[in-house]
């Protein structure tokens, strides 16, 4: 089955591009990381090309989103060169009906809560998949730690009622490694109940870079499906 076919493939398309059409000309836009994303990069590039958007400017969350943007054209800044970012378009691995997400299966989620929080507007592209009643149903929860600081991070971790495990690599021996060069750790909850102070608690222990709970930083959420063979998309608010 082509990707034209793949009616999945053809929804994260569509949700990917349904964002990528609330960006305007004279923008400044964070590109998110991860395979949904990807189509709304692609879609940015495509608006460039033709001329139906001019002089927008992508602020990259990971080294994907890096290559990406140049094999689409579009023009890269840091943040030591903008003072704002107008839109930031990310996904996510889970997402609770008050808009809290889970981020970080691909290890760039440091990254992407510096950009995706500084963002006038952050626009979240997922698949209804990835809808949850509550936070850590269906995803573990990332942490990104400084090496040295593993052991004594996951043994803070349990103490806390989580239970955490290195990531390791695929295709590669041993752990992963973030664009960082920091460890991931995966955090097993049963549940969820408070998404902010969670957040809070997990990063202040001494050696922890970030974690994947992004709490009430989310303006607008796409939601793709397939309802009969056909992919459709819809905004959050209008459930």
């Amino acid at each position: 089955m082509s990707a034209e076919t793949d009616p999945v493939k053809l929804m994260k398309q569509q949700v990917g591009y349904a964002a990528a059409q609330r960006v305007q000309s004279g923008s400044i836009v964070g590109l998110g990381t991860g395979s949904t994303t990807a189509y709304a990069i692609q879609a940015i590039g495509e608006r460039l090309q033709s001329g139906d958007l001019k002089d927008v400017k992508g602020v990259p969350t990971s080294f994907q989103a890096i290559v990406l943007a140049r094999q689409y054209g579009i023009p890269l800044v840091s943040l030591d060169e903008i003072d704002k970012i107008d839109v930031a378009i990310d996904g996510a691995d889970e997402v609770d009906p008050q808009k809290n997400l889970i981020k970080g299966g691909g290890a760039a989620h440091t990254q992407e809560k510096i950009v995706d929080c500084l963002a006038d507007q952050f626009i979240v592209v997922v698949d209804s998949g990835k809808l949850v009643d509550h936070l850590g149903s269906t995803f573990l929860l990332p942490v990104e730690v400084l090496p040295m600081a593993v052991t004594p991070v996951m043994n803070a971790i349990r103490k806390l009622g989580g239970s955490p495990e290195l990531r390791m690599g695929v295709k590669k021996a041993g752990p992963v490694v973030t664009d960082n060069g920091n460890l991931v750790v995966d955090v097993k909850y049963d549940r969820i109940d408070n998404p902010k102070e969670l957040e809070q608690t997990l990063n202040n222990i001494p050696g922890v870079l970030e974690n994947g709970i992004f709490a009430g930083v989310v303006d607008v959420v796409l939601i793709g499906e397939v309802k009969d063979g056909q992919p459709i998309v819809r905004d959050m608010e209008h459930v």
